[in-house]
């Protein structure tokens, strides 16, 4: 036998710390060699540590909630040829109620008459927890703290009351821990606000080329790459070709340099259970369309199951973000940082519009560029929108780079 650190890993870039989301063994559980140790959460992704041996967890160094950098020792895993891990018993609803009845009889003497109380007014089968009394005794408290703990899918809290022969819920509040994604999230929008001379312009597009495009190809395309000819390539494809005329945008500011990209590497914002991430469509200037709708639904399932990677999420200098999706008309999005510009889609909406001295109803949809102001001037600013709109409008003149 000898003995393994659990280590962890290198964090995304521009994250220094992580928390411990959850131990998946305790000390002295036998482990597999590719079982799941623990989870480790960033304001970005969820990292999950396997074993690479087969061995015995010997200790826990931090636990849940605690903060952890890049390399720190988490815990000590003995490693051995020769340990062979059981399987979990399986047992039928009748075996394991027979087994609840006899825990709760060995136990029955030594929960203390407050506790009994509650035990049966909340009908609980299962009080086994972390006792403080003394000779080893179940008490109120801890009752109390267990039902707190294990309460789920209900928006009452538990109550430790003055009174201790009453019990009383709170109907009105419901209070959960922020996690890290969520946390970090609020940390780099007001960081965002405060360090940057945020400015954002508007425009509209009339999408009824893309949609006809669309409608007109989408079956052939799908066809033939086995993907959704969806609006966001066309978009990408645009915000390229307008970062290639207007370099400041694909720029960023440290201290009191300014750093010019020039690779094409974007952000597209995505939503998933744990909150907004920004995976990276990295060299999406040498991707074609079918590339482009490939890799965005990959980062999207990948985000949905919270299996992003780290180089998912680094590298990039411009983001998308499509609020339409979720019906938005318009809206002013905040700037990622510390890169320069965003845009922001929309919904698209029939509206009258008049054209050459007539209204026609079309399909528009808003445009929103949020830019840093000190590096960006507003001529560039409305100039880079109106370039992404030309493209939309008439998109023959990527193909002719016009």
């Amino acid at each position: 036998m000898n003995t393994i650190n659990i280590l962890v890993p290198n964090l995304p870039e521009s994250v220094t710390e992580a928390t411990i989301a959850t131990w998946h063994k305790k000390p002295g559980d036998r482990i597999k060699e590719g079982d799941i140790l623990v989870d480790i959460e960033t304001d970005k992704v969820v990292l999950e540590i396997p074993s690479l041996f087969n061995g015995k967890l010997q200790n826990i160094i931090s636990k849940k909630g605690e903060k952890i950098i890049a390399g720190q020792v988490i815990g000590i895993l003995i490693r051995s040829k020769d340990i062979h891990v059981p399987p979990i018993p399986k047992y039928t609803k009748q075996e394991s109620s027979k087994i609840d009845r006899k825990l709760m009889s060995s136990h029955k003497e030594r929960i203390s008459p407050s506790a009994r109380r509650l035990i049966s007014k909340h009908n609980l089968q299962k009080p086994f927890v972390q006792n403080t009394g003394n000779k080893s005794c179940i008490t109120r408290e801890d009752i109390i703290k267990h039902v707190n703990n294990n309460i789920k899918n209900n928006t009452h809290t538990f109550e430790n009351k003055t009174n201790p022969n009453e019990v009383h819920y709170n109907h009105n509040i419901k209070r959960i821990k922020m996690n890290a994604l969520r946390k970090k999230i609020s940390e780099r929008l007001l960081e965002a606000k405060n360090n940057s001379a945020s400015l954002t312009t508007f425009n509209e597009v009339n999408m009824e080329p893309i949609l006809k495009i669309r409608k007109r190809y989408g079956e052939l395309f799908k066809k033939k790459y086995d993907v959704k000819l969806g609006l966001m390539s066309f978009c990408v494809k645009a915000v390229v070709e307008a970062l290639k005329n207007f370099p400041n945008i694909n720029a960023s500011i440290d201290q009191d340099e300014i750093i010019y990209y020039k690779y094409f590497n974007i952000n597209i914002a995505i939503s998933t259970p744990r909150g907004l991430v920004a995976p990276v469509l990295k060299n999406v200037d040498s991707m074609s369309m079918s590339d482009i709708e490939k890799n965005i639904q990959n980062l999207a399932i990948k985000g949905r199951n919270s299996k992003l990677t780290i180089e998912d999420l680094n590298g990039g200098n411009f983001t998308i973000t499509n609020g339409g999706i979720f019906g938005s008309l318009f809206s002013t999005p905040i700037i990622n940082p510390p890169q320069s510009g965003i845009l922001g889609m929309h919904t698209i909406k029939e509206r009258p519009i008049v054209v050459n001295g007539n209204i026609k109803v079309l399909p528009m949809m808003y445009l929103a560029l949020t830019y840093d102001h000190r590096l960006i001037d507003g001529k560039e600013s409305v100039g880079f929108l109106l370039r992404i709109k030309e493209l939309l409008e008439d998109f023959n003149r990527i193909i002719l780079s016009i």
